[in-house]
């Protein structure tokens, strides 16, 4: 079954052109089930490339999926058109009273900032507590997840020596429903500067992925279903390049991004190596979602689960 996503969205050509199914809304009220409701939060100022890579890996399952794309209530990006969020994107004060088989909350370029000076973190908190009662499995991302993992876990983070940039070998430690069929050391791309402390991650915590340099890449939280990625599984080939060239334009004289070019050459087309496990996770999640999720959405977060 395809993704259903707005018909304008620009989106839609990127996905369609590389093969992903898309469906337009009277063909999916034709069919006999029940799409599953995924949210999408998206914190990033390009909201057109985020939205699009989240999409091309939710809309490769075989399941129907509604994708709904949110934003915070009165935060002004500066990378989106103001008429762009107005035609496709609901405010979370839109959709708080509705319950979703999946959520997603994406990074944010905030890693500077304490929680609590983070503009938005009122309704950051809100949107969090929220995920827990209306939400039957949540994905954190990133800052996303560094902000989630403090709230709900008290776990710390610090800023590292020296930011890790590049697609870096991992390790699978633990076993979940996410990692199914996932190879023992997948490449995931990096880009951060922060790290969370080990010493204050909690037994209600088990790490899945890791990196004993580049620090914690994914934990899971099976008592309320969120999982927490800290890297990006989710970029495009060329996520990393342009986070590199902007900063070179910028005289900030960046290092290139770790095993992303051949042979280090940068000036030749960036290799995706992490794109299969990419698709797995994601379809993982999907799954795991379809076969635990309660056909009444609205038993969603009830404990009739």
């Amino acid at each position: 079954m395809p993704i259903r996503i707005p018909d304008q969205l620009p989106a839609r050509k990127t996905l369609e052109a590389e093969g992903v199914v898309v469906m337009d809304k009277s063909r999916s009220t034709r069919q006999d089930i029940r799409p599953l409701q995924i949210g999408l939060l998206n914190l990033m100022p390009n909201k057109e490339r985020t939205e699009t890579q989240f999409a091309r890996l939710i809309g490769a399952t075989p399941l129907q999926v509604d994708l709904t794309l949110v934003r915070i209530t009165d935060h002004k990006s500066k990378g989106t058109p103001q008429k762009y969020l107005e035609t496709f994107y609901k405010t979370w004060e839109d959709v708080r009273q509705r319950k979703f088989d999946g959520f997603i909350v994406t990074g944010a370029p905030i890693a500077h900032i304490p929680f609590n000076e983070v503009r938005y973190w009122p309704e950051m908190i809100e949107i969090m507590d929220w995920t827990q009662t209306n939400v039957h499995h949540t994905m954190f991302i990133c800052w996303g997840a560094q902000a989630a993992l403090h709230h709900f876990h008290g776990v710390k983070r610090y800023r590292m020596e020296k930011k890790a940039f590049g697609v870096f070998r991992h390790r699978l430690v633990n076993t979940s429903p996410l990692l199914h069929g996932m190879s023992d050391s997948p490449m995931i791309p990096v880009s951060r500067y922060n790290d969370i402390d080990r010493k204050t991650i909690g037994p209600d915590l088990e790490i899945l992925i890791d990196n004993e340099e580049i620090g914690v890449c994914m934990l899971g939280d099976r008592k309320y279903r969120a999982a927490y990625m800290l890297n990006h599984l989710e970029y495009d080939n060329r996520s990393l390049a342009d986070e590199y060239e902007r900063d070179l334009n910028a005289d900030l004289n960046p290092e290139p991004p770790a095993n992303l070019y051949p042979g280090g050459d940068t000036s030749v087309t960036p290799e995706n190596r992490w794109r299969s496990h990419a698709h797995l996770m994601f379809q993982n999640w999907i799954n795991e979602i379809y076969q635990t999720t309660p056909y009444d959405l609205e038993k969603v977060g009830t404990g009739e689960e």
